[in-house]
């Protein structure tokens, strides 16, 4: 029986919640009990949405009359909201790009963008697989380069001493963050890949996946993995100085390399200085980030970090 993760049905749950909102962002008003009152929206990384739904969860016990509304179009779908001023924060897996930076510019929209948690990206395979212990950067390259479209097939070509097992890959979809950082950190550049293997933004769709096929590889988060360890096996892998299997510990130390990596959130400026019930719940969310984190199976940020963090918050009150 497969154990969908919690983090996932905490975004699922803050999504649904926004379906019964007939705005979205903007405003507030004191609550009858002297609290506060209004709509936070949040829309953008479907890695980071958990880890904001965890943040809003707490969030209600302090101010019950705040709704915040978490929605999942991935990175660059969120950007392409937030730049346009429909959210209040924009989730992201990664940093924004230099043409997001420009719609923003373009749409008058200024923001501030704080680090949140750290992320490490998983490889899995079949608990079946007991050829593939760890791979190599360049063995990922091997599987995913767009050259190797329908002539790496199996696991054979990728080592000679692997089976003739067919390869069957999963992995996420275009707009998400999660694809645009492992493309980049595995074939050194930003959307180089293959196109025949099953996209998806629902890392469901990849636990089903692997767990249901033996020559099955895919990637996502590293908490995904660690909560379904009887769907899936997390390899190691060896960015140039031996096998490293992927931990808080090697994330955070930057030993899990390529495939560690910061989460953010982007903060409009001007809903954070006019919307009180936003201010309070971006505050409450970086001075609470560590139990945040730990309720929501992401990893915590290192204490450098967590002092950038509260830079970029400091610069945010102005």
């Amino acid at each position: 029986m497969m154990n969908f993760p919690q983090r996932t049905a905490a975004a699922v749950g803050a999504a649904g919640l926004a379906l019964s909102l007939a705005a979205c962002g903007g405003g507030q008003q004191a609550a009858d009990d002297g609290g506060l009152s209004g709509t936070i929206a949040v829309d953008g990384s479907s890695t980071v949405a958990p880890l904001t739904s965890a943040a809003a969860t707490q969030f209600a016990d302090v101010e019950p009359g705040v709704q915040v509304t978490v929605a999942t179009s991935g990175t660059g779908g969120g950007f392409k909201a937030f730049c346009a001023g429909e959210t209040d924060i924009s989730d992201a897996s990664r940093p924004i790009k230099d043409e997001e930076i420009a719609a923003c510019e373009e749409a008058g929209t200024e923001y501030t963008e704080i680090i949140i948690a750290n992320d490490g990206l998983s490889v899995v395979v079949n608990p079946e697989n007991d050829w593939a212990q760890c791979l190599t950067v360049e063995q990922l390259g091997t599987i995913w380069a767009p050259e190797a479209e329908g002539k790496v097939m199996s696991w054979k070509d990728v080592d000679p001493s692997f089976p003739d097992e067919p390869l069957d890959l999963y992995g996420a979809g275009t707009d998400s963050g999660t694809f645009d950082y492992f493309t980049e950190a595995i074939n050194g550049e930003e959307g180089a890949t293959r196109a025949d293997y099953t996209p998806t933004e629902d890392d469901n769709v990849t636990v089903q996946g692997v767990q249901g096929s033996p020559g099955a590889l895919g990637y996502f988060g590293l908490s995904y993995a660690e909560e379904n360890p009887d769907a899936v096996k997390i390899l190691d892998i060896d960015g140039g100085d031996g096998c490293v299997t992927p931990s808080s510990e090697t994330v955070q130390d930057g030993t899990y390399t390529p495939l560690g990596r910061p989460l953010f959130i982007y903060v409009n400026n001007a809903s954070y200085a006019d919307n009180e019930a936003l201010q309070t719940f971006v505050d409450f969310y970086l001075e609470n980030e560590a139990s945040i984190a730990e309720e929501a199976l992401f990893i915590g940020l290192t204490e450098e970090q967590a002092t950038t963090a509260r830079t970029e918050l400091d610069s945010l009150k102005g």
